[in-house]
């Protein structure tokens, strides 16, 4: 057995790693790098957060096919006797017969990352910061959540949340700067940042978030696994409320409140404008790339191109006719995954847009309505996901009385949620009838675009909203 790890060696232990890295990556679902062959490595820096036996090695590495590369954020136990805790997490053996593995299912090593962020090191290259009276209590034991597919989280008792970001982009962060502001405005429904750690100036792409410490938000559930228990009851008949409304419309008018309360706070702590005309028809020119590009992946799209191309003229109209469109920092990918219901109300969770688009398009202000349009398609898919689940399979027939209930259903809830939206100072988001449908068309596009790759068996889905979107008369 090798010596335990120390920073004389820790350098060393991340080249001797190479060879043990880009089979794992590839395997890991936040890894955006995949293909044919395994990706190309290239460790940037290795920091030993934790020396000993075992060992906290935290890498940056630069990954992926040549000339398609990213940054992305490794959190590696070394072992020099005894297993880790988990098997399933270990990436191999080395020639030291040191054992490397994820450290995120380490609850010891958790603690001692803990440790770090708390100490507030501001030294090299991997810099932790904490917000000014933050409480980090220690000796909280730590547990890995098993929701997350771009980021790794964990929990340290019923306190703390880390958010370990994995596929890094250098520049602020979205979240950190949402939770900051939402923080400084006070009672606003969102889990309050506490610490987070980030690169130096001296990392070669710049200042870039790698974790951050938020408040841990105890709740009865998320939003999604709330709402399809409930669809389902109503779709089976067995809610107790008169079918197929069911008992959740007063959660979704709450939810609407919360949404509104937190698109307030934002607006108000980072500014909010109106878009000239010249930037609406920009939008509307944007919102009709998308749709280009999707109609040539999924010929299913078709037959609706020619009204779904008007829906977005109307967009341009709208702004020639006069009507402001104000725009501000917004959730970026809002849906019922995304919320929390703790015991005094809905929660908002994972500010950061979606991972997959450009950090500046995470960051720029959009209308408030595209996260509203966003969560209404998200009540959609529940009720439907709800249908195939009690229909055993995606074939339900769409003329069936079990469907009929679930669309109810969806309708009944959006329409709540609409209802708590404007009651908490939202705009109503049925005043402007041009501007929603824009923007759940748009989302209802983007929907078929994933299921066509990912699962085709859905796609129904989508297609129904396109159809009832382009169509509205039908």
């Amino acid at each position: 057995m090798s010596a335990p790890v120390t920073p004389t060696t820790a350098d060393r232990l991340a080249g001797s790693l190479l060879p043990l890295l880009p089979g794992w990556l590839a395997g890991r679902r936040w890894f955006a790098g995949k293909g044919d062959r395994p990706p190309r490595v290239e460790p940037v820096v290795a920091d030993l957060v934790h020396p000993g036996d075992p060992a906290l090695l935290q890498l940056i590495v630069r990954a992926g096919q040549p000339g398609h590369e990213e940054w992305y954020h490794l959190l590696l136990g070394v072992r020099t006797s005894g297993p880790p805790p988990r098997p399933d997490t270990v990436l191999g053996t080395l020639d030291s017969g040191d054992v490397v593995y994820e450290a995120t299912g380490d609850p010891e090593l958790m603690s001692r990352l803990l440790d770090r962020l708390a100490a507030e090191d501001a030294d090299g290259v991997v810099e932790c910061h904490r917000v000014p009276g933050a409480d980090i209590p220690a000796g909280l034991p730590a547990r890995t959540l098993t929701a997350e597919q771009s980021n790794t989280s964990v929990a340290f008792g019923d306190r703390l949340m880390l958010k370990v970001l994995r596929r890094l982009v250098p520049g602020p962060h979205p979240e950190l700067e949402l939770l900051t502001a939402l923080r400084e405005a006070g009672d606003v429904p969102s889990a309050h940042p506490l610490a987070w750690m980030q690169t130096s100036d001296g990392f070669p792409a710049g200042r870039t978030t790698l974790a951050i410490l938020q408040r841990f938000v105890p709740s009865r559930g998320d939003g999604w696994a709330l709402a399809t228990a409930e669809a389902g009851s109503c779709i089976t008949g067995a809610c107790a409320s008169v079918a197929p409304l069911g008992g959740f419309a007063e959660e979704s008018k709450a939810l609407g409140r919360a949404t509104a309360r937190v698109h307030a706070a934002l607006a108000d702590r980072l500014g909010s404008r109106e878009l000239s005309p010249p930037e609406i028809a920009g939008l509307s020119e944007e919102l009709t790339g998308r749709l280009e590009s999707a109609l040539d992946e999924v010929p299913e799209l078709l037959p609706f191109a020619r009204e779904l191309r008007a829906i977005h003229q109307d967009l341009r109209d709208m702004a020639e006719r006069g009507h402001p469109l104000p725009v501000q920092r917004v959730h970026g990918d809002l849906h019922l995954g995304q919320v929390l219901r703790a015991e005094d109300g809905w929660v908002l969770i994972d500010f950061e847009g979606e991972p997959g688009h450009p950090l500046a398009e995470r960051r720029r202000p959009h209308p408030a309505v595209r996260d509203v349009a966003a969560m209404l398609r998200s009540f959609d898919y529940a009720a439907h996901h709800a249908l195939v689940e009690a229909a055993g399979g995606p074939g339900a027939a769409h003329g069936s009385r079990s469907a009929r209930r679930a669309s109810a259903w969806a309708v009944h809830n959006r329409r709540a949620f609409s209802a708590g939206y404007a009651e908490a100072g939202g705009m109503d988001p049925r005043c402007n009838p041009v501007l929603l449908r824009a923007f759940e068309a748009d989302k209802a596009v983007y929907e078929a675009v994933y299921e066509a790759h990912n699962r085709p068996e859905w796609l129904p889905i989508p297609l129904a909203a396109v159809r009832r979107l382009a169509r509205p008369t039908t």
